[in-house]
């Protein structure tokens, strides 16, 4: 009996994973997701669009890469590939040619661009989900507490299927505490700071850290007190998920195992 039921479930993975496999997947790259502005970002705000073509209401990643705010290209995460899933990978301004306002309004206009565009690619907008790596996280973070960067865009905010931020700052942006004269070691919670905008209505909020021994410079325990500020707040659906072993960059690659387990959930697959 043990033995059929085992049976059974290497079969029904395979015939998933067959199927997955047999999706075509086109690309569609450096998409401008703004038509006017500085040359320099003419340049940076462009976007890729990674889909599965002739699939209809599929759920949608859009990822803001990693770099310190500073550094760093969009690209498609190897792991998110051939999953049923449609990927936006997002450019935006990096410190010091703009300000961190101006990165936060990238991140908020690639998002608007997508719910405005997705279906024309057959995508949904109900199934679109933000998330990012380090610098990446803290994007995901801002515009999905802050709902002002999207109102800007005629976006609610709590549209977003759910946030899932990757090692990502909670407090105030090292980058933009360095601007301001502040030694890495003093953190600060201001407006520039997912913690102060901790509210009981945001979308579903999956947090990934790497080991708290490993991470970069109490980033598991800043995020462990966005954690329980979310859930003292009064919302629901806030997770927390310390990856032991991993530091700040090798973290990113298991966390997406989280990703897709909680966007299967949510999607109700």
């Amino acid at each position: 009996m043990i033995k059929s039921y085992i049976l059974f479930v290497f079969f029904f993975i395979s015939a998933i994973l067959s199927a997955q496999e047999s999706i075509n997947y086109a690309v569609v790259k450096d998409i401008p997701y703004r038509t006017t502005g500085d040359p320099y970002g003419l340049e940076r705000c462009k976007l890729d669009v990674y889909y599965p073509e002739n699939g209809k209401d599929f759920g949608t990643v859009v990822w803001f890469h990693g770099g310190g705010l500073s550094g760093g290209s969009k690209f498609i995460p190897e792991e998110l590939k051939n999953s049923g899933l449609a990927v936006v990978a997002v450019n935006y301004r990096l410190l010091p040619k703009c300000s961190i306002k101006d990165c936060i309004d990238d991140a908020a206009a690639a998002v608007a661009w997508t719910f405005k565009t997705i279906e024309e690619y057959g995508g949904s907008r109900q199934r679109i989900f933000v998330s990012g790596h380090s610098a990446g996280g803290y994007l995901t973070n801002m515009i999905g507490l802050d709902k002002k960067w999207l109102q800007v865009y005629g976006i609610d905010a709590d549209s977003i299927a759910a946030l899932i931020p990757f090692s990502g700052h909670a407090i105030s942006h090292f980058a933009y505490r360095e601007s301001l004269g502040m030694k890495e070691t003093q953190p600060s919670i201001d407006e520039f700071a997912p913690l102060y905008y901790v509210r009981p209505d945001a979308p579903p909020l999956i947090i990934v850290s790497g080991d708290r021994e490993m991470e970069m410079l109490g980033r598991y325990e800043e995020n462990a007190y966005f954690w329980r500020m979310m859930k003292v707040a009064g919302h629901k659906e806030t997770y927390i998920y310390e990856l032991d072993g991993y530091d700040h960059g090798s973290m990113a690659a298991p966390a997406f195992h989280i990703l897709k387990n909680h966007v299967r959930r949510i999607l109700g697959e």
